[in-house]
């Protein structure tokens, strides 16, 4: 991690040059899911191409770009695309952007993604709410010397995802007859998905959805000292004694139509948490 915090000093810098704000909370949106960034009211839009340090989203469907202004009132940052272990970048650059949103004044990042479901119980557009992680991804973006400026040598992971606002995030969607489970997210590397003896595996070890991002931001998010509020929409049924060829375009249309769901749990908690800091 030797040269790391330099870097996020420049990214920082280079934001705060455009954008004023005080974020409260950091967003990151996932697969299908820049929808919400429209629901912000814009102070600032920066492309990543801008940002020193910061990679490019090659993705589909992610714009690459952050939305800077308010949302629900409250000022917030939000990654409209993410970056991908398979699209080639260093783990380390790929959750830059979090450490970043900590320099700014981020003290909640909230993570949304595309995933299979791997739980027979749940079903496709509905949203799982993550209380737990298993990093299958091959690599960790810890790895190296590391500054004590930016986090711990050893990080706790006892608490990934703050439980308080799992049920916040919950109790939220009763409120608004939104379906939204709880569970574990496992991150592989990808791109390709999983085989049927892969799907039975990860079932097995725990996991209620699979997918390949998230988990990184959630480590380093550990890391320097930020909540995270995790939100899966489940995009396609990875059953593998049911299981049938995935179409990409197929995911991104079942992730937009679940879209809603998402923005008003993303705007009530955002909401809640504002209201928790002041009090």
């Amino acid at each position: 991690m030797l040269g790391l915090f330099e870097k996020i000093a420049e990214a920082t810098s280079f934001i705060s040059a455009r954008w004023m704000g005080k974020p409260l909370c950091g967003i990151i949106l996932g697969t299908g899911l820049g929808g919400l960034a429209e629901q912000i009211e814009h102070e600032a839009v920066i492309s990543y191409r801008d940002i020193p340090h910061f990679p490019v989203s090659t993705a589909t469907s992610h714009r690459g770009q952050l939305v800077c202004g308010r949302l629900a009132g409250v000022p917030v940052i939000a990654m409209e695309g993410r970056f991908h272990m398979y699209e080639g970048y260093p783990l380390q650059q790929i959750t830059l952007p979090v450490r970043v949103f900590k320099a700014l004044g981020v003290d909640t990042l909230i993570v949304s993604n595309a995933c299979g479901g791997l739980n027979p119980h749940f079903r496709c557009g509905e949203i799982m709410v993550i209380e737990d992680q298993i990093n299958l991804m091959g690599g960790n973006p810890l790895v190296g010397i590391n500054d004590d400026r930016l986090g711990p040598r050893f990080p706790d992971m006892s608490e990934p995802y703050d439980l308080k606002l799992v049920d916040a995030v919950l109790a939220i969607a009763r409120r608004h007859d939104i379906i939204a489970h709880q569970g574990v997210f496992v991150a592989v590397a990808g791109p390709n998905l999983e085989t049927r003896a892969e799907y039975r595996f990860l079932r097995m070890i725990g996991a209620d959805v699979v997918g390949m991002s998230t988990v990184p931001e959630a480590i380093v998010a550990a890391h320097c000292g930020l909540k995270v509020v995790g939100l899966s929409v489940i995009t396609d049924m990875c059953l593998p004694d049911a299981l049938k060829p995935a179409c990409v375009e197929e995911i991104i249309a079942i992730a937009k139509e679940s879209e809603p769901n998402l923005c008003t749990l993303v705007r009530e908690i955002v909401r809640q948490i504002a209201e928790i800091r002041i009090a």
